[in-house]
């Protein structure tokens, strides 16, 4: 199946008003290209320490929306697209070209309303489903953490040689954490080090839950994962039905530890050996002092998600809830800090 992406370029002024003729055009599902500064409720919500590069503010916008080629012999072939949508279960026949005259005819017509909606040039480039569904899968392959964890994807058969290792199955998906990250890596290894055996591990922003499975994988007894984003939580439920951990053995929680109190009297029913938190810098600094009395006496915290400029900002917060810093391990621009609480 071929696909055809359409891409107009005109201005951040107009990009509401032409997706709005899209919609009613009949193509709901476009992407959009500016260079529009990023409010402090997007960045809130991108849930990274590294944020993208947007590049200075010049107006101009680029609207990209994909169309099906119909083959040759189909009922609508005239050369007729369909329409991509979010969603193809059932499409609808939308003749190109009958798409963008309307288009470009309504969108040169917002002059009319004193909105410039620029130059208005389309460029077209073609794709195929195999691009998207398959292609990728060529980049990502089995890779060991230390010497005890393997990550492959789901497609990739287990490696006789492998057998001793602790293996997870991880598919590349919209939760953080396929182990290829130099923070995830990082935290793994930490629990390589940590993990004794029939411990009990909280793990908070637990994204795919790749750290818990790790942990419960080394000998872990149990593993408690928090995320703020549900769509995290309902991945990281997957990948432990899919890696075949008891239910027992886990639980997925919903929520920030930091405000929700009820989520909080929740997990401090009882208090964690280990406690991994892969976050980001900002976040760790709150978090830890909410930590802190999660932590067993002699228990181990083990932070990352931290670039090395937000570093010190995490070890203070660390100092400043009580807790003596063990190690402070990089890779990259990235660090991983451990601490222990001190025994009583």
């Amino acid at each position: 199946m071929k696909w055809l992406k359409y891409s107009l370029k005109t201005t951040t002024a107009a990009v509401d008003l032409i997706s709005e003729i899209l919609s009613e055009l009949g193509v709901s599902g476009i992407e959009i290209e500016d260079h529009v500064p990023l409010s402090e409720e997007e960045k809130a919500q991108m849930y990274v320490d590294i944020l993208p590069e947007t590049g200075e503010d010049d107006g101009t916008a680029v609207i990209s929306f994909y169309l099906e080629e119909a083959e040759e012999g189909d009922a609508d072939f005239n050369p007729a697209l369909y329409n991509s949508g979010t969603a193809i279960l059932a499409p609808e026949a939308v003749d190109a070209h009958a798409v963008l005259s309307s288009l470009m005819e309504q969108a040169a017509d917002l002059k009319t309303f004193g909105i410039d909606p620029g130059p208005l040039t389309v460029s077209v480039s073609e794709t195929e489903d195999e691009d998207w569904a398959e292609s990728w899968k060529a980049y990502f392959h089995a890779f060991t953490i230390g010497e005890k964890v393997r990550i492959a994807p789901t497609w990739e058969e287990e490696d006789e040689a492998d057998a001793d290792l602790v293996t997870l199955r991880i598919d590349p998906g919209i939760a953080f954490g396929t182990g290829t990250h130099e923070t995830t890596k990082l935290c793994v290894e930490a629990l390589i080090r940590y993990i004794m055996g029939d411990e009990d591990l909280l793990d908070v922003g637990c994204g795919s839950g790749i750290l818990s499975m790790a942990a419960l994988g080394l000998g872990a007894g149990h593993a408690l994962a928090i995320d703020i984003d549900p769509v995290a939580t309902e991945v990281a439920k997957e990948n432990f039905v899919v890696n075949g951990f008891p239910e027992k053995s886990y639980e997925v929680l919903t929520g920030d530890l930091i405000t929700d109190e009820t989520l909080f009297r929740k997990t401090a029913e009882k208090t964690y050996p280990v406690i991994v938190a892969n976050i980001l810098a900002p976040v760790l600094v709150e978090l830890t002092p909410v930590i802190k009395p999660l932590l067993m006496p002699g228990g181990i915290y083990i932070t990352s998600g931290i670039v090395e400029e937000r570093a010190e900002e995490v070890k203070q917060a660390i100092e400043d809830a009580g807790m003596t810093l063990l190690e402070e391990n990089h890779e990259n621009d990235w660090v991983c800090l451990i601490a222990e609480n001190p025994a009583e």
